[in-house]
This record gives structure tokens, sequence and C-alpha cells, in this order.
């Protein structure tokens, strides 16, 4: 392939998935009309937002009136509120362009998101695969998956959520990347005085700023839901283990020492501070103002925080007391609901969240569940199976002297993906009685199509492969994407809410426990 043409296909590749992207999540955004499933939260809390600062209560019958167009003001009454604002205030930035009485202003900042969220799933297996023809794999998976789009086209939090991970994850790799050139460079330099100095220790690297900006980013993710914090701890530990695998590498002596007692308080100083600051400014609405809940709470000798917290600013206190209340409302949160999922059937896809149903009385019916592409999904599953287990015969076959089996791509991207699916996976699972939900999935629905991805650029074959090998492969993967599309397009009308016959609809449960 010649460069123009390679140049041309480096556009119009990630412009096409993006185009999909764009159709799939804006197109007929304003139906229905009316708040669906938890968007009576998330909205009326972004307007509140707007108007108050804070998030103010909202009378009787509030749904309604956004309904009808008219919905009106919140009281200035303090709401308490389970999830930190800055979801809210991005879905507030839609109201602001087409106004609150307009439905599709509700979700804009959500579909606006989703599309960001595709083009950063392109940009990331770009880092990690360095194939264009993987990039656009993975960004066409994410595009037309259901859960992906049903997540952009409601105003739930969990997209934007997804988003602010997979840029922190991005950021991540780019400082995988200049730490190798650093480091090369360090040891080198080191070497080559005279005398040779001292590499036993290995180097303090202060100066990484994409480490600097995945710690921020972080911080912001848990601006939307504390449930990044699992994210954010699993990805710092990443980065330390990598930093000693590097320098194992490279011929540090003392390269497990020197990891954690040398750069491991330098990498935390470089996130942890700034994603608790960013953390903290992702509140100002609160801070701001003086009707926020818990806001005005009067500190004494008998509430004041212990020792020399007690020190702290009263707002700082309240604030602390604020999320001590909802840390305790999450833990305990376990109401019954029709449709909550248990993390430990997500991978069987048991119980995908229906977030809107209505019997137009015509023998049709309005219908929005998050039910992503079954293939994608499940062939999303059973690629992180097969990556584990292949991991697992490399690593048993390497402690015996033994070759083989051949990874499907780099050691670094394998655990960029394992670590994406299984930190925000696994941590569910320590909370069996908490209700939750499958949408909670699309957080790591861009690592599993990342996965999959991963085993279909095996199928592919390598561009150095004989001809025939990579035109085999070509032709099955062309099949499997057309198959998938396929399926995707046989869905749309259960991300959408296009009116459908019900009979039509019920053609689409594939599992009792869909409906």
């Amino acid at each position: 392939m010649n460069d123009a043409r390679r140049r041309m296909l480096s556009v119009a590749v990630p412009a096409a998935v993006l185009g999909v992207a764009a159709a799939t999540r804006l197109i007929g955004i304003e139906h229905p009309g009316e708040l669906v499933f938890d968007e009576t939260y998330y909205v009326k809390d972004a307007e509140s937002l707007r108007q108050l600062g804070y998030e103010g209560r909202w009378p009787d019958g509030a749904n309604e009136l956004w309904a009808a167009g008219t919905p009106g003001s919140p009281s200035e009454l303090a709401s308490f509120i389970a999830h930190p604002p800055l979801g809210k205030w991005i879905i507030a930035l839609g109201l602001g362009v087409f106004g609150p009485e307009n439905s599709a202003s509700w979700r804009l900042g959500t579909a606006v998101a989703g599309v960001v969220l595709v083009g950063l799933v392109m940009l990331l297996a770009h880092l990690l695969f360095t194939r264009l023809v993987l990039t656009g794999i993975a960004g066409l998976l994410i595009a037309i998956d259901g859960n992906a789009i049903v997540m952009s086209r409601v105003a739930l939090l969990d997209g934007i959520l997804a988003l602010l991970i997979v840029l922190a994850v991005i950021f991540i790799v780019l400082d995988r990347q200049q730490v190798r050139r650093s480091l090369e460079s360090w040891l080198a330099e080191r070497r080559a005085s005279d005398p040779p100095r001292s590499t036993d220790w290995g180097p303090a690297f202060w100066n990484r700023p994409w480490l600097f900006a995945a710690g921020l980013t972080f911080g912001l993710a848990t601006g939307v839901k504390w449930s990044a914090l699992y994210l954010l701890a699993a990805f710092a530990v990443l980065t330390v283990v990598a930093d000693a695998i590097e320098r194992r590498k490279a011929g540090v002596s003392i390269w497990m020492s020197g990891t954690v007692l040398r750069q491991g308080p330098v990498s935390f100083v470089l996130m942890i501070p700034g994603a608790l600051a960013v953390h903290l400014l992702t509140w100002w609405g609160w801070f701001a103002t003086s009707g926020g809940y818990g806001r005005t709470r009067e500190v004494t000798d008998e509430n004041r925080l212990p020792g020399i917290l007690g020190s702290l600013p009263d707002a700082l206190q309240n604030w602390w007391e604020y999320q001590t209340a909802i840390y305790g409302y999450h833990v305990n949160e376990s109401s019954p609901h029709n449709y909550e999922a248990p993390a430990i059937g997500w991978p069987l896809l048991l119980r995908p969240t229906y977030m809107h149903y209505n019997d137009l009385g015509n023998g049709t019916a309005e219908s929005i569940t998050g039910i992503p592409n079954p293939f994608i999904w499940w062939g999303s599953v059973l690629a992180v199976i097969v990556i584990v287990g292949v991991l697992m015969a490399f690593a048993i076959r390497r402690v015996r002297g033994l070759t083989g089996p051949t990874l499907p791509a780099d050691g670094w991207a394998i655990a960029v993906v394992l670590t994406g699916v299984f930190a925000g996976w696994l941590p569910w699972l320590l909370y069996p009685e908490r209700t939750m939900f499958f949408f909670y999935t699309i957080v790591i629905t861009p690592f599993l199509v990342l996965a999959l991805t991963m085993l279909l650029g095996r199928v592919l074959g390598a561009p150095s492969d004989p001809t025939p090998r990579r035109a085999l492969g070509g032709t099955i993967v062309l099949v499997l994407m057309l198959f998938l599309l396929a399926v995707s397009a046989f869905f749309v009308p259960l991300w959408t809410g296009i009116p459908t016959p019900i009979e039509l609809i019920q053609l689409r449960y594939w599992m009792t426990s869909w409906i």
C-alpha cells in the first residue's frame, strides 16, 4: 500500500466508523418524549444543577410536567443524591443547548459522549495493536453494540463514566510508551559515562505528564461514579508492575525494590493527589452554594472529624460527612427490582435492563432495552476466556522450559485489556446483596471488544504471513463482521424505541429472562 492510500484510509476508516456511531446515537434521540428509567433522577438533577448549583427536590408529578414540555423548577430544599455531580453537569450542558422543554436536549450530552467513546476506543486500539484494520474493527464493534447504543440514547451516567475510564487508560498507555523511551535513554547515558555510573536501583522519573493526566482523568471519572475508584486502583498497580518488568528487561539489577521504593512513591504522588483534587473540583457547585444537602450542617465538638482532620474548614467536614452518608447508601442498597442483575450473571447476558416499554394499543409497542448485540457480547466474553487460557498455558510451558503457545498480542496490550475487564467486573462480586444492573457493564464493554478485536487480529494474520493465509483470514473476519452488522440491524427496534409489532418484539427475546 502506497503512502497516499495509507493516509487516506487512516482518515476514512475512523471517519466512517464515527459516522455509524453518530447515526445510531443521535438520530431520533428525542424519542420517547418522556423520562425513561433513571432519567427521572439524572435529568432532573442536571436541570437542578443548572438552576441552583446543587440538587434540589422536584414536586410530585414532575415527570408528567417534563413530558408535557413544561418542566418548571425544583424547590430550593436540598435532595440527598447517591452519585457525584460531574455526569449530571454533562447532561446539563445538553439541556443548555435546546432547553429542558426539548426531550432531545435531555440526552444530547450522553449521546455525544457515546460517539466520543467510539473514537477513544479506536485510539486505544491503535495504540495497543498499531494496525488500522484492528482500529476500525474495535470501533465498529462498539459502534454497533446495543448496550453502548442504548447507554448513549438515555441520560444515565454510565456511558459518561466509560468515556472517562477509556480516556484515562489511553493516558496510561501513552505514559508507558514515554517511560520505555526514558528508561532506555537513562540507562544508555549512565552506562556511557566515564566511569560508568550505577544503574542498580534504576531511575525515579518525575517527568511523566501522561501519568499525571491519567490521575486527573480518573479523578474526573470518580466525579461521575465512585466505582471508578476500582479502576483507578487497578491501573495504578498495573503501572507499578509494568515499571518493574521494564526495569528487569532492561537489566536493572535491583529492579523490584528500585521500583517499589523509588519509582512507586513518585508515581503515587503523580497520580493520587491530582485525582483527589479534581474529584473535589467536580463538587464545586455544592461548595459554591449554601443550599446543598448537608452543606450548612453545624460542626460542633460532638460531630467534628477526629484528630488533625478536625481543623479542616467546616465545608470540607460537611462534605466528608455527606460522602460517608453516600457510602452507607451504596453498601446497603438492596431494594428488589424487576431488572436487577447480579454481577455473577453478567458474562452470560442473563438480565439486560429494560429502560422503556409502551404498548401503543394498535398491535405495536415502543421498547428500549440494553441488550448488547448477543454475538458481540458472548464472543467478547469467550475471547477473554481464550486469552486467559493462552496466558496460563504460556506461563506453564515457560516455567517448564518449553516453547509456545504464542500470545495473541504483546504482553502489555493483553494486560491493559484484562485489567479493564476484571477491574470493572470483579469488585461487584464483593457485594452480592447489593441491587445492581446489567447496564453497569458499559464500563467494561470497551475492553471486551478490544479482547475480541485481539483474537480477530490473530485470525486475520500478520502482514508478514503468506498471501493465501491473509486472504483466508480476511474473508473469515469480513463475513463475521457482516453477520454482526446484520444482527445489530435486527435488534435496532429494541435499542431505539421504534414502534414495532409486538410479535416482532417478542421474536427478539431469545431468553425468557430478557423480558
